[in-house]
């Protein structure tokens, strides 16, 4: 089973974690309305400070990839147990860490803007308006702000 993470569970739960997200449109206590993303748990959305900045909480990002990683952990281990026995083929295994390589190329360089805001964990409560899920190549319509303002008019 060891060979079985390195060679398919860790490349499958980066791949995974970095293209299949939900988006969470949010109302932050005092802040203005949020379009977060992460799942379970959303651990990364717009700054407030900066047009381009991102607020990323740790915590919620590292429970996240858990999470993904023991979903392919049971997936893998279910049919290596009881379906069939897997055997990794090495072309297989280097795609695969070609494309997990990538990803995590990608996102370290954008949390290496300086311009983001990094939290153990997230410092403020928020009202969940709207949730869906997402590929990551895919853009996330704002829902309609006058949905859940009623004061306002357009």
């Amino acid at each position: 089973m060891k060979q079985l993470i390195w060679k398919l569970i860790l490349p499958l739960t980066v791949i995974s974690f970095g293209t299949i997200t939900k988006w969470w449109y949010t109302l932050p206590v005092d802040a203005p309305d949020t379009l977060y993303s992460g799942f379970p748990f959303p651990f990364a959305g717009a700054g407030w400070h900066s047009s381009m900045s991102l607020q990323i909480f740790v915590l919620e990002l590292i429970v996240d990839f858990l999470i993904y990683f023991l979903l392919w952990f049971a997936i893998v281990f279910s049919i290596n147990k009881y379906l069939t026995k897997i055997n990794t083929y090495k072309i297989v295994t280097i795609g695969l860490w070609t494309i997990s390589v990538i990803i995590i190329l990608g996102a370290s360089y954008i949390a290496s803007f300086t311009e983001h805001i990094f939290y153990f964990k997230r410092p403020y409560e928020m009202e969940i308006m709207e949730t869906g899920y997402k590929f990551i190549w895919q853009k996330t319509e704002r829902p309609d702000y006058y949905k859940y303002h009623p004061k306002h008019t357009k």
